[in-house]
């Protein structure tokens, strides 16, 4: 059960789940609370209409019994006098709350402002507080009493809830309280409620609707989820099950399939398709290398150890300037293994080290055999100072092995230029032999080849050279190209980024 929900397809339809469940309670509670508002207002708006209509006619001096809103059986009125003492309420009124007096028990109207008041005030019947329960006017406010003419209707409004008794039946309404001077009985207040059956009734609806669907809608969300998620994880599956069997086959001709989309899946199996297709490159040039080297070494290892045998039997015939040479042979081809192997191995320059190309430049060709010994003439190289950040131990190498590869096929002189262009350091060695066929001039800095076959392997080296020259430009950020002289010679080209 761990492992089932641990795994990404579990995860999002939880995830996608759990956000469409946050999403419903939000908007479920925000539906709600709008539409209770909106029914509440609505109740409240009728109450107020029906308070302002009794009002109306209270202050044209309508005795109680006339008033026309008492026997609305939708509607509950109540009118309170300026001593918090029921006036007039709707018949079978028996009860009713957040209003000037909680007992509904009407006087008759006398006809005029002196009659006796046969009402009982809510201190006989209820022991409450006139106005106590009440949200509405203060009718003990003199302000109040004072503000109003005699047939006149208050401006404001006063709103709030309760509850109301009618022939026995309790319900909850919605008061609006408002305050009216009678010609002939003084302040009075009529409070005017609207049931609030409707909006409590949709409220419960829209409560119910919402518990039902939302868990069915919830359902829906994590079953389409899980559906969706499990096809669009599908390659991915599929991706590592044939990861899987070329690790365990170890058979790097082998491809994890491509889903036929444009999605990051499908970038994910060709960039897998990419790397394997890289590696199986490296593992194939490595085995290569290895059989080159091993290839390479023979050669000499034979060579020396026949002399030596020689040697032991015959010491007189002992070729020691040949063990020599065979012997300085096994280092170079060696210090080259080594050096190959470290930048394989991603070694780079040292970082803040600066070398002067000019005077590497000039210090690689004063080593160099003069024209009596070699046909080997270099050139002054440039004066001018062109530092590049790197080791000056490799780059030392790449020119060496540069002004090696123009003496073996320069005819009579090579040259050296060092310059700058734009934010590049360039260093060029040319020669004056046959160059390089242009189809070759790449094939040239692959390791252990070499274009003259039938060159004999001492006079040409075991094709390592400029292998490792353009290996250290690329390492130092730089570029190693080769193309042809005016002359029709070879020129080698090292580019480096100016420190």
């Amino acid at each position: 059960m761990s492992r089932r929900f641990g795994s990404v397809r579990a995860r999002a339809t939880l995830g996608a789940t759990f956000v469409v469940a946050v999403a419903l309670l939000a908007a479920g509670a925000a539906v709600l609370l709008s539409l209770r508002s909106s029914l509440t207002g609505q109740a409240g708006g009728q109450a107020e209409r029906t308070a302002r209509t009794v009002a109306a006619q209270l202050a044209l001096g309508t005795p109680y019994d006339k008033l026309s809103s008492l026997d609305d059986d939708e509607r509950v009125v109540q009118v309170v006098d300026a001593n918090g003492e029921q006036a007039a309420a709707t018949e079978d009124l028996e009860r009713i709350t957040g209003v000037g007096t909680s007992v509904a028990r009407a006087r008759e109207d006398t006809g005029d402002d002196t009659g006796d008041d046969t009402s009982e005030g809510p201190g006989e019947e209820s022991g409450e507080d006139p106005g106590a329960d009440g949200g509405g006017a203060d009718l003990d406010d003199d302000s109040a009493q004072d503000s109003l003419e005699p047939g006149e209707i208050g401006d404001e409004t006063h709103f709030d809830d309760g509850s109301a008794t009618v022939d026995g039946d309790t319900a909850d309404y919605r008061f609006a309280a408002v305050d009216v001077r009678d010609p002939r009985k003084g302040l009075l207040t009529v409070y005017a409620g609207a049931s609030l059956a409707a909006e409590r009734s949709a409220v419960r609806t829209a409560l119910t609707v919402m518990l039902i669907g939302f868990p069915l809608l919830l359902a829906v969300v994590a079953g389409v989820t899980w559906l969706v998620t499990r096809r669009a994880l599908r390659p991915v599956e599929d991706i590592r099950r044939e990861m899987a069997a070329i690790t365990a086959a170890a058979d790097l001709t082998r491809r994890v399939p491509e889903p036929d989309t444009h999605d990051e899946v499908a970038r994910l199996a060709r960039t897998t398709n990419e790397t394997l297709a890289a590696l199986e490159t490296s593992v194939e040039r490595q085995r290569r290398f290895v059989a080159d080297a091993s290839h390479e070494l023979r050669s000499p290892i034979a060579s020396l150890r026949t002399q030596l045998e020689v040697g032991v039997a015959h010491p007189g015939l002992l070729d020691v300037s040949g063990a020599v040479e065979d012997t300085v042979r096994l280092q170079r081809l060696a210090a080259d293994l080594l050096l190959l192997a470290r930048l394989d191995a991603g070694e780079g320059p040292v970082a803040g080290a600066r070398v002067d190309l000019a005077a590497l430049a000039r210090e690689e060709a004063a080593g160099r055999p003069d024209v009596a010994v070699e046909p080997l003439e270099p050139e002054s190289v440039e004066p001018e100072s062109v530092e590049v950040a790197g080791s000056r131990g490799q780059l030392g190498r790449v020119l060496a092995n540069l002004l090696d590869n123009a003496h073996r096929h320069a005819r009579s002189a090579v040259t050296v230029t060092v310059r700058r262009a734009g934010g590049q350091a360039v260093v060029e060695v040319a020669d004056d032999g046959d160059g390089v066929p242009e189809a070759d001039r790449e094939r040239i800095f692959e390791r252990f080849v070499r274009l003259d076959d039938a060159r004999g392997r001492d006079d040409g080296g075991a094709g390592l050279g400029l292998a490792i020259a353009r290996d250290v430009a690329v390492r130092h950020g730089g570029t190693l190209t080769v193309r042809e002289t005016p002359a029709g010679g070879a020129l080698f080209e090292l580019r480096l980024p100016i420190a």
